[in-house]
């Protein structure tokens, strides 16, 4: 079997490219996250940095990058929810990583916890209140409390090397 030749890259500020693409290595659910923003609007956006911290006290965390449209929102809530999409959301996906656009538009959105709007039909939705921010280079690490959550069980929708993918054999 031949063997695959390695490509060692160092990183410099000058050029991610390759760190990114590197990280885009592994494989991730896609999630949408949601809140209230400083002036009681709708917030939402993709993000694929979730990751559970701990089962007690329950804790959940994701990443935004501080040149992101809505920074200032997110940095200011009390509370966020975290949404697993599922494998046919990937339009969902795409709504809310766009921007220049009302993502909301057209979805029925209950409220949850401190009033933040929840996505219907996710795979899985944590509700949390902010327990910790965290200086993370060009992103803030938001760790959120778990206050609440749904587990509905349908395969997730995952994202590899710049798309995205399904599950083999689900």
């Amino acid at each position: 079997m031949p063997t695959k030749k390695l490509q060692k890259d160092t990183v410099t500020s000058t050029n991610t490219t390759p760190l990114r693409n590197a990280l885009s290595s592994f494989a991730t659910g896609v999630t949408v996250i949601t809140t209230l923003g400083i002036k009681g609007q709708k917030v939402g956006m993709t993000a694929n940095s979730f990751s559970s911290v701990s089962l007690d006290p329950a804790l959940v965390l994701w990443s935004i990058g501080r040149d992101s449209n809505c920074f200032d929102d997110f940095i200011a809530a009390k509370a966020f929810a975290i949404h697993i999409l599922t494998s046919d959301q990937q339009k969902l996906s795409n709504r809310f990583a766009k921007t220049g656009s009302d993502r909301f538009a057209g979805l029925d959105c209950p409220e949850g916890v401190m009033g933040i709007p929840l996505l219907p039909h996710s795979s899985a939705c944590f509700q949390c209140t902010i327990e910790h921010q965290y200086d993370g280079g060009d992103h803030v690490i938001l760790v959120g409390k778990v206050v609440a959550f749904t587990d509905n069980g349908h395969n997730p929708l995952i994202f590899h090397r710049g798309g995205y993918a399904g599950l083999q054999g689900a």
